[in-house]
């Protein structure tokens, strides 16, 4: 019995539609759109559950001779080039999955999550240092004003059970790419979920941060800003 199949509509741009025809002009049959389609779409599902590492005919003769290089130069390194001549020679392709699962995974940093980490330390970077040159009397009207967030003005990080993509996001970018410095050899976790908490502050400080060109938060914007850290309710 012909298994039943089930009819949707799809609306593509110019450049996909595009793509897609030279993709099935390649093909020996030169399929119609919508079979090409089909075709792509069990391509793309059989590659996302396909758990094996995949090298073009070019880049498994570069991995040979890297390997040869290696053992002719008794080079040392992470990777055993035996190993990986072993996976090309023998076709093993889902070992290297196996063996080296901190090279390959599946993670990629989402882009939404990284504009939201620098945000987050971009404000924390002003929070900070406007609050370190403040006056003892403003520190005080901010610790009373802004209580109990106004007591200690310093950046807690992400948690590190629940907000694991930014915590890591912002360790990079702070050990990693050097940027952020002040905020170097921390700890960067808060123990306890902060993106709400940080989104709500940000809403307070985003209009201000135009403003913030050559110049400092002062003690009123430094209280908005800590005040936005509790509950709308």
């Amino acid at each position: 019995m012909t298994p039943k199949s089930e009819r949707f509509e799809m609306r593509l741009d110019e450049d996909i539609i595009a793509r897609v025809d030279k993709w099935r002009a390649k093909q020996d049959d030169v399929p119609s759109r919508a079979e090409a389609m089909r075709r792509l779409v069990e391509l793309g599902l059989m590659r996302s559950v396909n758990d094996t590492v995949r090298f073009s005919d070019g880049e498994k003769l570069l991995a040979i001779m890297m390997r040869d290089l290696y053992k002719h130069l008794k080079l040392k390194g992470e990777i055993d080039p035996d190993f990986v001549g072993e996976v090309i020679w023998g076709g093993h392709y889902w070992a290297p999955r196996w063996e080296m699962q901190g090279l390959f995974h599946d993670h990629e940093d989402d882009p939404r999550d990284v504009r939201f980490v620098v945000d987050v330390l971009d404000m924390w970077t002003f929070l900070e240092r406007a609050y370190a040159k403040l006056s003892k009397k403003d520190k005080e009207r901010v610790e009373k004003e802004a209580d109990p967030f106004g007591k200690y003005v310093r950046f807690a990080g992400f948690d590190g059970n629940n907000e694991t993509s930014h915590m890591s996001i912002a360790h990079f970018l702070i050990e990693q790419m050097n940027r952020f410095s002040q905020f170097k050899g921390r700890e960067l976790n808060s123990h306890m979920p902060t993106h709400a908490t940080y989104r709500r502050m940000l809403t307070v400080f985003e209009p201000m941060r135009a403003g913030l060109v050559g110049t400092e938060l002062d003690a009123n914007q430094i209280i908005r800003i800590l005040k936005a850290k509790m509950h709308g309710e």
